[in-house]
């Protein structure tokens, strides 16, 4: 007899995770979809409603549970301090979290009680190229190592702690490093954090105290999952499109790829994939899928069949 391993995680296939938005109502526009979807993504108002309004609507639970014992704690200190509620977005370079992270901060900012809600990602992190040349850490851009994660960290602890305005670094992806510009986030009920690294579990300081990693200041987390040779092919297709967009713009980091072949540039673009961001997926990435508490598992046409909700 087959012995089952028992899992931490509820499996749901898109129409019987859809049956559990119940009656939330789809506040999203065909035109304004369009304007929060990324480039070679494919999701649509039918997608929306089978997967993003159930996950809006197990979010509103949370956030009402979250405040719940924030309320009962406040009653128990004698304070009235506000913590945000921190969602964390994590997966692969090309899977898709930037256009989960604005469809879903789109959504919940429309719930009855309209939160405040603010969206940053950890790429406002990355070291700048200068330094990560002196450090001979150009090739591993986006692992770990080329986050400045004690200033990342010190930013989520102050976002968490109330303060009423915390500044984070931005990255230019034209430019392909930080430029001399910064976001404000001005104490929100919400704040979305989408990034490559951030279910990272904490590691130890020279001394062998733990140090807290960003996962920790995470209220929630969503893991964006997808066969490696299927990224691989939409990594491709992305860079294919930048050769002929991003790549032309004045400044542009790569300009370079803009003048290749078709032929040479799917040969580039393989090249780097394989020698950096599969690495990355393989070494750092996918080893932190089962700290999520959701997976969004999507198939080669970009859409989402499966949804795994952790056990509480």
């Amino acid at each position: 007899m087959a012995i089952t391993t028992p899992s931490p995680y509820r499996t749901f296939t898109a129409r019987e995770w859809e049956r559990l938005r119940q009656d939330a109502a789809l506040t999203l526009s065909a035109a304004e979809l369009d304007s929060l979807r990324g480039l070679g993504e494919t999701v649509d108002l039918d997608e929306v409603q089978q997967i993003y309004l159930p996950v809006s609507r197990l979010l509103s639970l949370y956030v009402e549970a979250k405040q719940g014992l924030f309320g009962a704690t406040n009653a128990f200190l004698g304070s009235e301090e506000k913590v945000p509620f921190i969602i964390g977005v994590a997966g692969s370079v090309a899977v898709g979290k930037s256009t989960t992270s604005r469809i879903l901060r789109h959504m919940l900012a429309r719930w009855p009680t309209h939160p405040k809600v603010d969206l940053i990602t950890t790429d406002g992190f990355l070291y700048p190229n200068a330094v990560l040349t002196e450090q001979k850490l150009m090739e591993r851009k986006g692992f770990p190592e080329s986050f400045d994660i004690d200033r990342l960290r010190r930013f989520l602890a102050d976002v968490k702690s109330g303060h009423e305005e915390v500044e984070a670094p931005i990255y230019s992806h034209i430019a392909y490093d930080i430029i001399d510009e910064t976001v404000r986030v001005t104490r929100p009920d919400i704040l979305i954090v989408e990034g490559l690294n951030v279910l990272q579990p904490a590691r130890l300081s020279v001394d062998g105290d733990v140090i807290p990693f960003v996962s920790d200041y995470f209220d929630f987390s969503i893991y964006i999952d997808a066969e490696a040779e299927v990224i691989e092919q939409w990594y491709i297709e992305r860079f294919l499109s930048l050769k002929d967009t991003a790549f032309l713009q004045p400044g542009a980091f790569f300009r370079r790829y803009a003048d290749l072949s078709q032929e040479e540039a799917v040969s580039t673009a393989r090249g780097i994939w394989h020698s950096i961001n599969l690495k990355n997926l393989i070494e750092n990435i996918q080893p932190t899928r089962g700290r999520a508490d959701l997976i969004l598992h999507k198939t080669e046409n970009h859409r989402i069949d499966q949804v795994l909700l952790r056990k509480i």
